[in-house]
């Protein structure tokens, strides 16, 4: 199986909302506002370096989004569509945010990973990240259309 790696472009936005529509999990992190096209695009100009997609057939089959504040950085979305996982695509744009994000100066990443998506959590541990256990991760939306969470 061939595929190409691209930096991601808001041009890419729908190929990308499509792809995350095509898993359970993708769709449940999704905002209305954060994940929109606006959204999006306000995140790629402030990361525009360090977001990969993977191509097959002129169709996005992966992506990953992952900037940083200058300190940490953040992977807030990983996804390769069902009929791609497990042949390694996924770890491939995890290696490509790595090493982007290394060359702007950052050490240390971070992921949020729901609880119950063991397969996204024996993924990330397979990766080398590990479990914090000693935080809580707080939140507070300040736009009524964003749900607060669990």
């Amino acid at each position: 199986m061939e595929y190409s790696i691209k930096r991601v472009t808001i041009d890419d936005y729908g190929g990308i909302y499509a792809l995350w529509n095509t898993a359970e999990q993708s769709r449940r992190a999704l905002n209305p506002v954060d994940d929109s096209r606006e959204g999006i695009e306000r995140y790629l100009k402030r990361n525009p370096d360090t977001c990969f997609a993977a191509v097959m057939d002129d169709r996005i089959i992966g992506v990953i989004l992952s900037g940083h504040d200058g300190r940490r950085a953040i992977v807030h979305h990983l996804c390769v569509h069902p009929d791609y996982r497990r042949m390694g695509i996924a770890g491939h744009l995890v290696s490509l945010a790595e090493e982007a994000l290394q060359k702007e100066g950052i050490k240390k990443i971070f992921g949020l990973v729901f609880k119950d998506n063991e397969a996204a959590n024996l993924f990330w541990e397979k990766q080398g990240y590990s479990l914090r256990t000693n935080l809580n991760y707080r939140n507070k939306s300040l736009d009524c259309e964003i749900p607060v969470g669990e």
